[in-house]
């Protein structure tokens, strides 16, 4: 058991039955009236953000999360299977936990978030960036670059990506997997 004074950003906690992580909180002491902590707290299943706010002091039930470094294997179906870069134990999630499956890579590296007791997944980080080769798009044309234009691009992983007009069949890109935009070319 824990108190409003044990928070901190990231902190995974039991609340109405659920598992939340704090995404940010503020200490509030008012001029008259007991003092209060305003939280926005992120809901692991659905990840809802939903802003909540606790009496100073209450006691919380914190809960012990482990994070967990992984290597994508492959997909089978809406399953995909993951292997722990340690023990080399092979798990496999549901396609709703991987937060960009279609820029996924064979061999990645990813964060899993497991809850400690029950060996639960609660989350799957990606990288904030990936390097992709592009396997198909329609060539640009010449001069045609005056306008912030973009057209779209189909990566080794078959997942859709916007890019600008001067990339071709073949060059590799950066994607930010949180937006699916293109970041920048890869020389």
């Amino acid at each position: 058991m824990a108190t409003t004074a044990d928070f901190k950003n990231g902190l995974v906690i039991e609340h109405n039955g659920e598992l939340f992580t704090i995404v940010e909180f503020q200490h509030v002491k008012p001029g008259k009236g007991p003092a209060f902590v305003r939280t926005k707290l992120k809901n692991l299943k659905t990840g809802k953000v939903l802003p909540n706010t606790f009496t100073a002091g209450v006691k919380i039930n914190t809960q012990r999360v482990e994070r967990r470094a992984y290597q994508y294997l492959y997909n089978d179906g809406d399953d995909y299977h993951f292997m722990n870069n340690e023990t080399y134990e092979q798990i496999f999630i549901d396609k709703n936990f991987v937060p960009a499956p279609d820029l996924l890579k064979e061999g990645q590296n990813v964060e899993i978030l497991t809850h400690a007791e029950t060996e639960t997944v609660l989350t799957c980080d990606m990288p904030a960036y990936v390097e992709l080769e592009v396997t198909y798009t329609e060539p640009g044309e010449k001069g045609n670059t005056a306008t912030n234009t973009f057209k779209d691009a189909t990566v080794e992983t078959g997942g859709t990506v916007k890019v600008p007009l001067f990339i071709n069949t073949g060059d590799r890109i950066k994607v930010d997997t949180r937006s699916h935009e293109y970041s920048e070319r890869v020389k």
